[in-house]
């Protein structure tokens, strides 16, 4: 696919990547909340697909806090989307800040029914997933995105930009929204699968 110019949005959105790229940004206000049980493969509801829900329900705004509470208690996580923790809703949340491969850094992005509106073309690179924690694989993805969605507890709609890793990231947790992993994508298993060694 041919690159092609993302296009800008407009000032009375909530554009996280404007604000707060290549700086980073503060981690959010997001309190304390339990940490869950992230689900691993072959748990079948890593194989289905979520449904969109009312972002200002009370449920989905605790969700959100115990995702975020569960990615940070997480070594080396930089994303998590609801299904990995058992629950079937168009939810995720991701920060790559202090990633040593990240371009673009819009800080914690809280998201509910995002999705991709744009973007550039496909670069392969080497990705895990805690609900695959054994594996690593190559993967082709979109370099550069924009993704809209809702900010929980709001009606606000939020835009991003990302490119590298933070667009890598983005690009996962929506797979999972959809009922795939990472393996689902890799295009040679025999070449393309590695076993992990750590997280760290």
């Amino acid at each position: 696919m041919a690159k092609r110019k993302l296009a800008k949005s407009p000032d009375d959105i909530r554009d996280l990547s404007a604000a707060q790229a290549l700086r980073g940004a503060p981690s959010g206000t997001y309190s304390r909340a339990a940490i869950l049980r992230v689900r691993t493969t072959p748990d079948p509801v890593l194989s289905r697909r979520s449904e969109e829900v009312d972002p200002r329900d009370p449920s989905i705004v605790a969700l959100s806090h115990a995702l975020v509470a569960t990615m940070r208690a997480s070594p080396a996580c930089v994303g998590l989307a609801a299904p990995q923790v058992g629950e079937l809703v168009r939810l995720f949340c991701m920060d790559v800040t202090g990633h040593r491969k990240a371009k673009s850094c819009a800080g914690l992005v809280v998201m509910v029914n995002p999705r991709i509106v744009a973007h550039t073309e496909l670069v392969m690179m080497r990705e895990g997933c805690m609900s695959v924690p054994d594996l690593t694989g190559n993967v082709w993805r979109a370099d550069e995105l924009l993704v809209e969605g809702i900010e929980p507890g709001t009606a606000r709609l939020l835009r991003v930009t990302a490119d590298g890793i933070e667009a890598r990231c983005i690009q996962h947790e929506i797979d999972h929204l959809d009922g795939k992993l990472f393996v689902d994508r890799v295009r040679d298993s025999s070449s393309d699968l590695f076993s992990r060694k750590s997280y760290a």
